[in-house]
C-alpha cells in the first residue's frame, strides 16, 4: 500500500540558471532519439537494411522510449531525482556508444531500443521543474524547459546531418555520447536534491499510474490529444527524409539536417502557450493549435515539388505540436497531489506510443503511396485530433453544468 508523504521543500530556489540547465538537459538527451532520422539512408546502406525497413529504426527507438516512460519515469516519485537523472545519463552514454559500434542491423535495432529507454531522463526533469516552480509560474517554467526539449528534437537533425557529412554516421553517436557524459557531470553539480514524494513498492507505484488514468478525466483526454499530436510529428519527420533524397530535391544528409532549423520556430509557441496557459486559456490554445496542424498538412501537400509550401508547412506543424504539448502539460501538472512523475509517465507513454504508430504508419504509407499519401495520413490524424478536442471539452463542460 502506498503512503503519501508531504512534499519536501526545495533545498535551493529555482534560479534561472537551474531552469536553463534543465532545458539544455532535456534537449540534449531527447536529441538522442532523433539523430538517426536524417541518417536513415546512410545507416541502412551501411548495414544492409532494406530501404522499406529503414524507418523502423525510428519506431524502435520510440518504442524503447515508451517502455522507459511507463517503467522508469514513475521512479521519479519514489527515488531521489537528482541521483536517478545522473545514473540514467551515464546509462545513455553507454547506449549511444553501442549504436556507434554496431556491426549488424540486429545490434543497431537493439542498441536503438536502449537509447530510447534511457533517454527518458528528459521526462523526469520536466515534472521536476513543475514541482519546483511556484504555481503562478509553472506554465512558464514548463514552457521554457519544453522549448529546450523541442530544440533538441529539431536541432538533432541539423547536427547529425553536418557531422555525418564530415565523419560518417557513427561519428554522430560518438560525439553525442561525449556531450551526454559532460551533461551528467553538470547535472550532478547543478541540480538541487529532490527527495522522494511517496513511499511505495515499485509494483504499487505502477498500479497507482493506472489508478490515476482511471480517476482523472483531464489526464485521459490530454493523453489522447498528446498521442494524436505526436503521431503527426512522427509522420512528418519519418517520411521527410525519403522525400528530400529523391526527385526533385536530391538533398544531401547535411542539407536534410538543416530542415531541423526550419522546425525550431516551434520553440516560440512553447513560451507563448506556457504564458497563456497560466492565464487559463489552455482550451482555446489546444483548439487553435489543432487547427494549425490541419492547415500545415494542406501546405505540405503542395511541397511535393515546391520548397516554399513545404517549409511553411513544417514550421506550422512544429508550432502546433509544441503548442498542444505545453497546453496539455499545464493541465495535467495541475492535478492535485504529489503525483507529477506518475501523471507524466501516463501522459508521455501514450504520447510516444502515438509517435511510434505514426512512424510505423508513415513508413508503410510512404512506400505504397508516396508523399501525397503521407500528407493524407497526417491530415486525417489532424482532423481526428480537432474533433477529439471539441467533443471532449464540450462533454466536460456539459458534465460540469449538469
Amino acid at each position: 500500500m502506498s503512503t503519501q508523504q508531504p512534499t519536501a521543500p526545495p533545498v535551493a530556489p529555482l534560479h534561472r540558471s537551474t531552469v536553463l540547465l534543465m532545458a539544455v538537459a532535456t534537449g540534449l538527451t531527447v536529441a538522442s532519439l532523433y539523430y538517426c532520422q536524417p541518417l536513415l539512408h546512410t545507416m541502412s546502406q551501411g548495414l544492409g537494411i532494406p530501404h522499406a525497413a529503414a524507418g523502423l529504426l525510428v519506431t524502435c527507438t520510440q518504442v524503447g522510449y515508451a517502455l522507459g516512460l511507463f517503467f522508469v519515469i514513475p521512479l521519479g516519485d519514489l527515488l531521489e531525482r537528482r541521483r536517478l537523472v545522473v545514473n540514467l545519463s551515464f546509462g545513455l552514454v553507454v547506449a549511444l556508444l553501442l549504436v556507434a559500434v554496431a556491426p549488424t542491423a540486429s545490434w543497431l535495432f537493439v542498441a536503438s531500443l536502449l537509447v530510447g529507454l534511457l533517454s527518458v531522463l528528459a521526462q523526469i526533469l520536466v515534472p521536476l521543474a513543475a514541482n519546483l516552480a511556484a504555481p503562478a509560474e509553472r506554465g512558464t517554467v514548463v514552457g521554457t524547459v519544453m522549448s529546450g526539449l523541442l530544440l533538441g528534437i529539431l536541432l538533432a537533425r541539423t547536427v547529425a546531418g553536418a557531422l555525418a557529412e564530415v565523419g560518417g554516421w557513427r561519428a554522430v553517436y560518438v560525439v553525442a555520447a561525449a556531450l551526454v557524459l559532460m551533461l551528467a557531470v553538470a547535472l550532478r553539480r547543478g541540480l538541487p536534491p529532490s527527495p522522494a514524494t511517496v513511499t511505495a513498492s515499485y509494483g504499487g507505484l505502477l498500479r497507482s499510474v493506472a489508478r490515476l488514468v482511471r480517476t482523472e478525466p483531464v489526464l485521459r483526454r490530454r493523453m489522447l490529444y498528446g498521442a494524436l499530436t505526436f503521431a503527426q510529428f512522427s509522420v512528418l519527420w519519418t517520411a521527410l527524409t525519403g522525400l528530400l533524397v529523391g526527385a526533385p530535391y536530391h538533398y544531401s544528409e547535411a542539407v536534410i539536417g538543416l530542415f531541423g532549423l526550419v522546425g525550431a520556430a516551434g520553440a516560440v509557441s512553447a513560451q507563448f502557450a506556457g504564458r497563456h496557459s497560466d492565464k487559463g486559456h489552455a482550451l482555446h490554445l489546444a483548439v487553435g493549435f489543432a487547427i494549425l496542424l490541419l492547415l500545415s498538412w494542406c501546405a505540405m501537400a503542395a511541397g511535393r515539388n515546391h520548397l516554399v509550401p513545404l517549409i511553411i508547412g513544417i514550421v506550422a506543424l512544429d508550432l502546433g505540436v509544441q503548442g498542444v504539448q505545453v497546453s496539455n502539460q499545464s493541465q495535467i501538472y495541475a492535478i492535485p497531489g504529489e503525483v507529477r512523475s506518475r501523471v507524466n509517465s501516463a501522459y508521455m507513454t501514450t504520447y510516444f506510443i502515438g509517435g511510434s504508430l505514426g512512424s510505423w504508419a508513415a513508413t508503410r504509407v510512404a512506400a505504397a503511396h508516396g508523399w501525397d499519401g503521407v500528407c493524407v495520413l497526417g491530415g486525417a490524424i489532424a482532423v481526428v485530433l480537432l474533433l477529439a478536442i471539441v467533443v471532449g471539452e464540450w462533454t466536460l463542460r456539459s458534465a460540469r453544468v449538469g
